[in-house]
């Protein structure tokens, strides 16, 4: 069927091969923006590597100067953190080739961001009620602001972390750490987009809310079991320290609460529309 056809259909009156058109079209766009994006982040590798991907691990590093500045107003030395640079190996002929493209292809997927969640927004509004795209005009923006928020997040406060604790814990002074290349790389990408997907709990709380998965009734009940997934979360993804455990499990917290107060702003929408057919 001719595309342009596609799209003027209605959503409702579109077979499931109909949808299945539709949807690969969003999707080869969205492949393409990450593409074009990728090739921006494989040219830019000097920037990528050595002013953002290495520099966490820097005394330097914005993140460790301020730890270091609130030990000195608390009179410790304890939190100047990365003080020693930590030395990176590589030991595959090949190795730092390929990270450069996966890199150049994680880079040109958080740089494509905003066009891909608005691809996938154009894929599901055909379906949507009239009112329901009018209370969903800025998922696009708050759905990229929230990821973007989580992997700023995750660079600037995890990622230093994980790495002091990580790159300096040692079982005995004879074993010297010689960390690859590859195992710093992963551990930083992994990180950062772990914490960028977390913080788009609300959106998910949203959708699943709207098709009437999810009730703030229910989420007020089982919060402590919330809690405890939140902690095994945060020690999942930070290193065995209690303070990266509470740096991350704070903010989980606070997106749980706002999730919630999200369900229920849909709940009384729901209520007030069933009210308003129910009496006419």
């Amino acid at each position: 069927m001719d595309k342009k056809k596609l799209k003027t259909k209605d959503a409702n009156d579109m077979t499931f091969l109909e949808h299945l058109e539709v949807l690969r079209g969003h999707l080869l766009r969205s492949l393409a923006s990450i593409g074009v994006f990728a090739i921006v982040a494989f040219l830019l590798k000097d920037i990528i590597f050595d002013h953002i991907l290495l520099a966490p691990k820097s005394p330097d590093f914005f993140t460790n100067r301020m730890f270091c500045k609130l030990g000195e107003f608390v009179n410790t030395d304890k939190l100047c953190i990365n003080d020693i640079t930590l030395s990176l190996i590589n030991i595959d002929l090949s190795g730092q080739f390929r990270i450069h493209l996966t890199i150049a292809f994680f880079g040109g997927l958080i740089l494509a961001a905003p066009y891909v969640f608005w691809e996938l927004y154009r894929f599901i509004m055909p379906a949507l009620k009239e009112r329901e795209r009018k209370h969903s005009g800025g998922m696009v923006f708050y759905t990229t602001a929230l990821f973007l928020i989580g992997v700023l997040f995750g660079y600037f406060m995890i990622v230093p972390l994980t790495i002091n604790f990580l790159g300096s814990y040692s079982v005995s002074e004879q074993v010297a750490n010689q960390i690859n290349l590859r195992s710093y790389i992963g551990t930083v990408t992994s990180l950062i987009f772990a914490t960028g997907l977390i913080f788009e709990l609300p959106i998910l709380v949203f959708f699943l809310s709207k098709v009437g998965l999810l009730t703030p009734g229910f989420m007020r009940k089982y919060r402590k079991h919330a809690i405890v997934i939140i902690l095994v979360t945060a020690g999942i993804i930070t290193p065995p320290d209690i303070f990266s455990q509470i740096l991350v499990t704070i903010p989980m917290y606070l997106l749980f609460e706002v999730s919630i107060f999200i369900s229920a702003r849909i709940e009384r929408e729901r209520n007030r529309r069933e009210a308003a057919e129910a009496s006419e």
